[in-house]
């Protein structure tokens, strides 16, 4: 279908992103994608990942691509009137503030719904706002912790394991994201702003729930057990190959039958270990170490390509730098360019497309108060009264090369 969409389906939406780290400027970066105008709101020492090295400058490219940069003094009564002035005419506030921190700032979600009706006020926090741990600082780390992901996460007879990335702080800045949307919405039938509220803890729930479908039904908690399905094989279970290692799953009759001829071994269907799903849990030691036998002096190319073309589903184990060079990845075109002064690099985009549609360059992401004079002089400061707040520590020193410092 023809597209759309010249700059977004949000063009026109204005947002005010006072997140730091991921799930906050994660929320702000897949509606800056979508197409909405997203102002970084920084303290005089910016976004705390900004400080953190090589893992906080990936936090900065990921997920503040196409924003503009404001720092300012958050406790200065004076950045006050700034901040209002933005609001005036902003559509979004989001940000990952502790509970209660929003309103020491005069920037709680009841204030400026009063003075600002139709305005979306999007807050993210460690552990909600209505339980015993409502003042507790929240990390992806410890609702993985808290909440059984690192439970059910690793080999039994090993320590708990973390999921490889920050996927709660993932979840919650998409699960705002929606959230917001929804409210933009309603908005637009309504007239009416909301509060969007979620937490990393219902993030890391949300998750979860096919895992604590099992939980209600058997009534026993899952433990950790490395790779596999707690009642189906071969269901998510890694075989080795010559050069690495496959995912398999082909635990129905039909598809555990087909895997048997596939592999040269059809009797193993009627094996009394491998005979039934119950047998195959109980044995799975034994059949994953069959399957291996039966696959060593294949390629993961090979053994991939064998049981594709057999209907059974698999995937080989590869390395950021095998997915790099993915031709389907490359052909969804889901992977963003971001094209800076000194170099290039891409990153993931958001996970969807509109009728065709979907970002696919992008600016990288802003250095700490780089757009302080653009953003003061579209709000109707004079370059000496921009000049003044920086000499009086309301504003960090601006980084601003959009403007000539000239301009009144």
């Amino acid at each position: 279908m023809t597209q759309q969409f010249s700059s977004g389906p949000l063009d026109g939406i204005r947002v005010l992103d006072f997140g730091q780290y991921i799930a906050g400027p994660g929320t702000g970066q897949m509606l800056s994608d979508l197409g909405a105008t997203v102002i970084k709101i920084e303290s005089v020492h910016g976004d705390q990942a900004r400080n953190v090295g090589v893992f906080g400058e990936a936090m900065i490219r990921a997920f503040n691509r196409d924003k503009s940069s404001l720092a300012i003094d958050l406790r200065n009564p004076e950045s006050r009137l700034v901040i209002h002035r933005l609001l005036t005419n902003t559509d979004v506030l989001i940000h990952n503030f502790r509970p209660g921190a929003a309103e020491r700032l005069g920037l709680g979600s009841e204030t400026l719904r009063k003075q600002y009706p139709a305005l979306i006020y999007g807050s993210i926090t460690g552990f909600g706002t209505s339980g015993p741990s409502v003042s507790r600082p929240g990390l992806d780390i410890a609702a993985q912790a808290e909440f059984g992901m690192m439970n059910i996460t690793g080999e039994a007879d090993s320590d708990p394991q973390r999921v490889g990335f920050a996927i709660v702080d993932v979840a919650a800045a998409n699960a705002m994201a929606m959230g917001v949307l929804a409210a933009l919405f309603e908005r637009s039938r309504t007239g009416n702003g909301a509060h969007v509220e979620t937490s990393l803890m219902e993030s890391a729930m949300s998750m979860q729930a096919a895992t604590w479908g099992e939980y209600s039904i058997t009534g026993k908690p899952p433990m950790r057990k490395g790779n596999g399905q707690t009642y189906a094989a071969p269901a998510a279970d890694v075989v080795h190959v010559k050069d690495g290692s496959i995912v398999v799953s082909a635990y129905t009759q039909d598809k555990w039958a087909a895997l048997c001829n596939v592999i040269g071994h059809p009797e193993y269907s009627s094996d009394p270990r491998f005979i039934d799903n119950p047998a195959r849990v109980a044995h799975r030691t034994d059949l994953l170490h069959t399957l291996s036998l039966a696959m060593k002096n294949k390629t993961r190319d090979q053994a991939v390509e064998l049981l594709l073309a057999n209907g059974i589903v698999c995937g080989s184990v590869r390395s950021y730098d095998e997915i790099a060079k993915d031709e389907d990845l490359i052909a969804s075109k889901v992977m963003v360019d971001v094209r800076c002064e000194t170099e290039s690099y891409t990153t993931p985009g958001v996970p969807f497309t509109i009728d065709g549609w979907r970002k696919t360059k992008s600016e990288p992401a802003p250095q700490l108060g780089e757009h302080n004079t653009s953003i003061l002089t579209e709000l109707g400061y004079s370059q000496s009264q921009i000049e003044q707040l920086h000499e009086t520590g309301v504003m960090a020193a601006s980084q601003d090369t959009h403007v000539d410092a000239g301009t009144n």
